[in-house]
């Protein structure tokens, strides 16, 4: 009897050994858990504040850009505060931070973009307007010297070769490719209308350039934007069409899309190298 119950003393010390065993490992576990889970939070804190820099270091001369980077700025500062508020174990909270930091990095490479492409308008255009100012001094010394009857009726002969247009009609289109005007369903632009018959001009391939401008007044582009030379002023684009013009009256459609519509007024604008040949606009509902 005494030495069963000895026997039993030694198998309980032993599982009390082990128990304890167990239980310390899972409290050392846990606690480098802890740790880890507190290292990503604070990384991802990090990355957050980095973003806010970089968000501080965007500036453009557009009012509208930068209301909108403000925005975003103040989302961000709600995010940062939002991280610290929770606890690192919350694991389910951290991921969806993690996401809504991505989309805001999403968000700020969109501005860069537009922000880019901004400035090198402006660029084109100052460019432009010092050699404008260069080439009307050359032309007015020119003109000044050399008027004669011939320069005027040559002068005049280009003006009426320029090729115009008419007809210009913008509406919406959804994905089955039917025509909508409610920004919801549309996924494209289109744009058509005719280059009027001229029996003077240049006959050939011409390139139709439209420039989308949305509600905000910015120009909407796609990674296949271009920058094209319009009568001298060099414009960045949204889409080009090539069509083989022989001098009669031709019809014309041009698409535009890859991009997402919201309500508002659509103004497009039509070019060829000549200059601008139309001006349209739609309503979005």
């Amino acid at each position: 009897m005494e030495k069963n119950l000895k026997t039993i003393i030694i198998i309980l010390s032993v599982v009390a050994a082990l128990l304890i065993g167990a239980l310390a490992w899972v409290w050392i576990d846990r606690g480098g858990m802890i740790k880890e889970l507190n290292l990503e939070k604070e990384d991802l804190t990090q990355q957050t504040i980095q973003l806010r820099s970089q968000y501080d270091s965007l500036s453009t001369t557009n009012d509208t850009l930068n209301l909108r980077l403000m925005e975003e700025r103040e989302k961000i500062d709600q995010l940062i505060e939002r991280i610290n508020k929770t606890e690192a174990t919350n694991r389910t909270r951290i991921r969806e931070y993690e996401k809504e930091l991505g989309t805001l990095r999403s968000i700020m490479r969109s501005y860069i973009h537009q922000i880019d492409s901004l400035n090198t308008l402006n660029l084109a255009l100052r460019q432009d307007a010092t050699q404008a100012r260069e080439e009307a001094s050359r032309v007015t010394q020119q003109y000044e010297e050399l008027r004669t009857t011939t320069d005027e009726y040559a002068r005049q002969v280009e003006i009426g070769a320029q090729i115009k247009g008419r007809n210009f009609v913008l509406t919406g289109i959804t994905e089955s490719g039917k025509e909508s005007d409610r920004s919801s369903r549309i996924t494209r632009l289109k744009l058509c209308g005719s280059l009027i018959e001229n029996a003077i001009s240049q006959k050939g391939p011409k390139n139709i350039y439209l420039r989308i401008k949305g509600p905000d007044g910015i120009l909407l582009t796609n990674p296949d934007q271009g920058v094209f030379n319009a009568a001298g002023e060099q414009l960045v684009y949204s889409a080009v069409r090539e069509v083989d013009y022989q001098g009669a009256e031709l019809e014309f459609c041009i698409f535009f899309g890859n991009v997402t519509f919201g309500r508002g007024i659509y103004t497009a604008e039509t070019y060829t190298t000549d200059g601008q040949i139309g001006v349209t606009e739609i309503l979005l509902r």
